[in-house]
């Protein structure tokens, strides 16, 4: 006999009773990563679970409310009322069952990265990483540095920062990811004598943060060199060779860290990165089709190939993806990102429902 297939919402119902159930069951507690990523499963369709039950009950009224509607006019317009809510309810359903990307429930590594602009650029790089821990510390995410080189006069060359979630159902990647690309800024420089306004850019680059099970790394695949830390302009801030250059062999991959004292610390360090890295690449690979996901992620720091302009003369923040313009830069750069952040995920799901996602 064949096995029946059930409509989207019918399984999306039969998965999160699935996943209630062992969730239930102490055994699975025994195994924290499988408990996690089950947890992580269960919030990601509570609010398609949630939606789905409510349409259930609306459609249920709705359907008493047109019974009674011929004898009485009161319950006519409430019919008209319960309509227009399952038709919302619709379209929320619609948009909850848009495929999600299989990363998003996942923590980061962001690594913001100065570009062309010399010391503005590293500068620029300072204020994205201080925008970024703002939007985390108002969603009550976790930062932390994980490796940094900071710039002559400030800011960054480039850093790596940890961001992790608290709640399962707010997800750091499927929000963050969004900020891959290159981010332009328009002002004048504080190295500017005459008042000119520069261009410079920055690079983000936003990874899913791999846990040892998603990836699997052979450490014969491993060069491991050694070296001695420097601090800005080459001065050596370390006399021992504590710093540590990891190369993942089959796919070329390079970290490379200095910040920890000791050689273990960078070494702990390197690998974590790496671990986010090969996972991006895995993920990138199998979704190569996803040009829409992925495609927005510019790993060269070129000022022509924008994501996202910081106009401090005009206070304007525009994003070249969403159309998103508003004149409140300075809160932007506060960290209120909600708005423009929302407007890449709406045209993200517009793009998925219509099928344009190459």
């Amino acid at each position: 006999m064949a096995e029946t297939v059930g409509t989207p919402t019918d399984n999306a119902l039969s998965e999160h009773a699935d996943l209630e159930a062992q969730l239930a069951d102490p055994s699975v507690h025994a195994d924290q990563g499988r408990a996690r990523e089950l947890g992580r499963r269960y919030a990601e369709l509570g609010p398609l679970v949630a939606a789905i039950r409510e349409q259930e009950a609306l459609s249920a009224d709705l359907e008493a409310a047109r019974e009674m509607a011929a004898d009485d006019p009161e319950m006519a317009a409430e019919a008209d009322e319960l309509t227009g809510r399952v038709r919302e309810l619709d379209a929320r359903i619609r948009d909850l069952l848009v495929p999600r990307d299989p990363a998003d429930a996942k923590d980061v590594i962001l690594e913001v990265k100065a570009g062309e602009g010399g010391d503005e650029s590293a500068l620029f790089a300072g204020d994205l990483v201080r925008m970024y821990t703002r939007y985390a510390e108002q969603r009550g995410w976790r930062t932390e540095v994980v490796s940094a080189t900071e710039g002559e006069l400030g800011g960054y060359k480039d850093i790596s920062l940890a961001v992790k979630s608290r709640d399962p159902a707010d997800p750091v990647y499927g929000r963050l990811k969004y900020e891959g690309g290159v981010h332009r800024v328009q002002r004048v420089p504080v190295t500017e004598s005459q008042g000119r306004i520069h261009t410079s850019a920055a690079g983000v680059l936003v990874l899913p943060e791999a846990e040892d099970v998603d990836v699997t790394i052979d450490q014969n695949d491993l060069r491991i060199d050694v070296y001695r830390s420097s601090g800005p302009g080459g001065q050596s801030v370390n006399t021992t060779d504590s710093a540590v250059r990891i190369t993942h062999l089959p796919t070329g991959v390079t970290v490379a860290m200095q910040n920890e004292k000791s050689q273990l610390q960078n070494r702990e360090a390197g690998m974590r990165v790496l671990r986010s890295r090969l996972l991006a690449l895995a993920l990138e690979e199998q979704n190569a089709k996803d040009a829409a996901a992925r495609g927005a992620q510019i790993r060269t720091v070129d000022r022509s190939e924008k994501v996202r302009t910081y106009n401090f003369p005009d206070n304007r923040v525009a994003d070249h993806r969403s159309g998103y313009k508003a004149n409140n830069l300075a809160q932007v750069l506060d960290g209120d990102l909600d708005p423009v952040i929302s407007s890449l995920v709406d045209a993200d799901t517009a793009a998925k429902l219509s099928g344009d996602d190459a």
